[in-house]
């Protein structure tokens, strides 16, 4: 494994840990504009990252399949949808601005649960970072143009700008819970399971490279599951939504933009 693909899989990280250090300079709790505009700008970065490099590789890789090449990316991305609700289902967590409970029934705290809700999040962030940069591996050894690891490392940056408005967005509100120190701690744990996430893809693609595209549009329902069943509603909710709208579209720009320009 070579120090690029290393990088790529620790840049999420680092876009979570920088976010999460802003308990240490917003004196309260988010805005609440600012709040709706980073959710609906990492909603824009998700669905960008899933069509550009995601969905399209996988299509990609099986044009040899004619008029049938979307069928492992539409195979792929429903089984992606299908583990997220399940996910949703059995593991206890609470979204941010909610005080109940989704999962089943536990005794765990609220920090707790706000944090597995982030897991959830994170886990198919970091899977398709690793997933994609596996896909460079494969093509480079193949000679082929597919997955550059420039567009791979073009993911892992839009995912790291996305990570940090949530990596703020689940520090600030334990500030005062826990303290600034806990709060930073948490929130950057938080994102802890990305390179994780991303190093098991890896693994596990090169083992089984015939499943890539498989991989790929798992990855993208996966990361879609999360955007329309939780980001888009919460940034939706209430007023302001016309700026989560407007964050929505430079987060859509700004990652198409990295991808075309950077694969």
């Amino acid at each position: 494994m070579n120090i690029n693909v290393i990088i790529g899989m620790m840049i999420p990280f680092v876009g979570t840990t920088l976010g999460a250090g802003c308990v240490f300079l917003l004196r309260g709790a988010m805005p609440e504009k600012l709040q709706k505009a980073m959710l609906g700008f990492a909603s824009g970065v998700m669905i960008a990252a899933s069509v550009w490099s995601l969905l399209i590789p996988s299509m990609n890789m099986c044009e040899s399949m004619g008029k049938l090449s979307f069928v492992p990316a539409a195979i792929g991305f429903l089984l992606g949808i299908a583990f997220l609700l399940v996910m949703d289902k059995a593991i206890p967590h609470l979204h941010l601005d909610s005080d109940v409970p989704e999962g089943p029934k536990s005794s765990l705290g609220k920090s707790t649960m706000l944090m597995l809700a982030v897991t959830l999040h994170n886990v198919p962030e970091g899977a398709a970072v690793g997933i994609v940069l596996a896909g460079s591996i494969a093509t480079a050894k193949e000679s082929g143009t597919l997955i550059t690891l420039a567009s791979a490392l073009a993911l892992s940056i839009g995912i790291a700008i996305q990570n940090f408005p949530e990596g703020a967005i689940i520090s600030l509100p334990l500030k005062e819970e826990l303290g600034k120190k806990k709060a930073f701690i948490y929130g950057m744990l938080s994102g802890i399971v990305e390179p994780v996430a991303a190093l098991v893809a890896v693994l596990l693609a090169a083992f089984v490279d015939p499943i890539l595209p498989y991989m790929l549009s798992f990855a993208a329902g996966a990361m879609l599951y999360v955007v329309v069943e939780e980001l888009i509603p919460e940034s939706s909710e209430g007023k302001h939504s016309n700026i989560a709208t407007v964050g929505f579209a430079i987060g859509f720009v700004l990652m198409m933009a990295l991808d075309v320009a950077l694969g």
